[in-house]
């Protein structure tokens, strides 16, 4: 027994320390990209590209579902956004509430006839709208199709651009977000063929009729948490695997597709439990089996603010959610794996993704019973357990650090130097307690997925009308 413990948390402390050095790795390349596209950035006149005749134009889809609080707000700032070519789709997905209400007073809609062609699969539409006061605006009214990936199809069936641009109808898209978004596509058309955006944790931060006035950390320190978390997996995470062309997930609230690549893949699956990850993994198998060069990239400063969870419950459930999709998505690709022609994304993206997301908090959770069983023996090792906290929780907090100190060197959005102090004080108690609740949640999604348990529960959430989400 003491021989498999001791062989158990060798390999556990090789496991933490490959996971750890590979964050490094995708630190060290985050930094580098991250001052390579500032300077891309300064040489565009986003000005000019606003102004530009030429620019492809791009349709908004915004799925809404029992938002009658926030939408009248909502779908003002999508209509006020910077872009030469813009159309907005809000889908009414069976709301029970006056979303379509709100809508109809705020826009004067009136009701269209118009040939609606159900390409991607979506529940029965029972209207298309259009709005007397801004042209720009199209409302779809239909029957509530259990997913938001039902609702986007819908959107997707009636958009006219060549580029669509999903949003979260409760998130706040900042004003220039398309012109920036769409710097890739400007810069290399044929190849690129999805771009993601970062997203901002809204909660604290100052809000004045849906406008965001003042970027603050919120009070709560689950919030500050997850501010943590978002930092790391978009400025690290994400910038890095783009840099690949390895990105394998492309956020619900705020990324922009080719509209005929997602028709051609079938849009998105309704079934899906991570939509977005999902689109954008069957997006790399359906241009690998293509043999067409191109791209799927990031780019860390169009930013979408949204409001993440304030209690325990709401972020427990998010986070198995986020977990049930991981299995979703890579059951569905498990035969990508170790392919030759799906490359980069068989042999080390999707591979990652199974030991060092899905499995990890199994594997965390036996760490934790084999050491607790060590100690008790008396075969924990003094000197094993010491480069055990060095490697697993010293090297973790450091990457979170670098994650907060990179935002505040390139991006500086958190301008209070408390609010700065505050972030780095909470890099600390990112992995412990927090670590171990988190991992309880996505044991808890894995569980419900093996039990077919895929419902998805609503969260707690204040809506933009508020002065300031807290």
């Amino acid at each position: 027994m003491t021989g498999f413990l001791n062989i158990f948390n060798h390999a556990l402390f090789w496991y933490y320390l490959a996971s750890n050095l590979a964050y490094l790795l995708m630190l060290v390349v985050a930094l580098r990209t991250t001052a390579a596209h500032q300077h891309r950035l300064q040489s565009h006149r986003l000005n000019w590209i606003k102004e530009a005749p030429l620019a492809p134009a791009i349709t908004v889809i915004a799925p809404a579902h029992n938002e009658e609080r926030s939408i009248r707000v909502a779908v003002r700032n999508l209509l006020e956004l910077d872009y030469p070519q813009l159309e907005v789709i809000v889908v009414n997905d069976g709301s029970a509430d006056r979303t379509l209400e709100e809508l109809r007073e705020e826009f004067r809609l009136r009701l269209v006839r118009a040939i609606y062609v159900p390409e991607a699969q979506s529940a029965q539409v029972r209207g298309l709208y259009r709005s007397e006061i801004d042209p720009k605006l199209m409302v779809i009214d239909k029957e509530p199709g259990g997913s938001k990936a039902d609702a986007v199809n819908a959107g997707l069936n009636s958009a006219t651009s060549p580029y669509v641009c999903i949003v979260d109808a409760d998130s706040i898209l900042e004003r220039d977000g398309l012109l920036r978004i769409m710097l890739p596509i400007l810069d290399d058309p044929d190849r690129v063929v999805a771009v993601g955006g970062i997203i901002r944790v809204l909660n604290g931060s100052e809000i004045e009729e849906g406008h965001l006035r003042r970027v603050r950390l919120p009070r709560k320190g689950i919030e500050v948490i997850q501010v943590i978390e978002y930092l790391r997996a978009f400025l690290i995470g994400r910038e890095a695997w783009s840099q690949g062309n390895m990105l394998m997930v492309i956020s619900g609230a705020f990324g922009v597709f080719r509209a005929d690549l997602v028709r051609a893949v079938g849009g998105y699956r309704t079934s899906a439990i991570g939509e977005d990850f999902d689109l954008v993994a069957r997006l790399h198998r359906h241009l690998r089996q293509q043999g067409v060069a191109y791209r799927i990239p990031f780019v860390p400063d169009p930013v979408c603010w949204t409001e993440a969870p304030s209690d325990l419950k709401s972020l427990g459930r998010q986070r198995a959610r986020w977990h049930k999709g991981l299995l979703d998505v890579l059951w569905q690709s498990r035969d990508m794996l170790f392919k030759r022609r799906y490359g980069r994304i068989g042999w080390l993206a999707l591979p990652y993704l199974w030991l060092f997301e899905l499995i990890a908090p199994v594997i965390e959770l036996g760490g934790i019973v084999t050491i607790i069983l060590a100690a008790c023996m008396g075969a924990l090792s003094r000197e094993f357990f010491l480069q055990f906290l060095i490697f697993g929780y010293a090297f973790a907090t450091i990457i979170s650090i670098g994650s907060v100190l990179q935002e505040e060197i390139t991006y500086k959005r958190y301008n209070d130097w408390q609010d700065v102090v505050r972030l780095v004080s909470y890099c600390f108690l990112e992995h412990f307690p927090y670590r171990q609740m988190h991992m309880v949640w996505r044991l808890q999604g894995l569980v419900q997925y093996l039990r077919g348990d895929n419902t998805w529960k609503p969260l707690k959430r204040k809506g933009l009308e508020s002065a300031g989400v807290r």
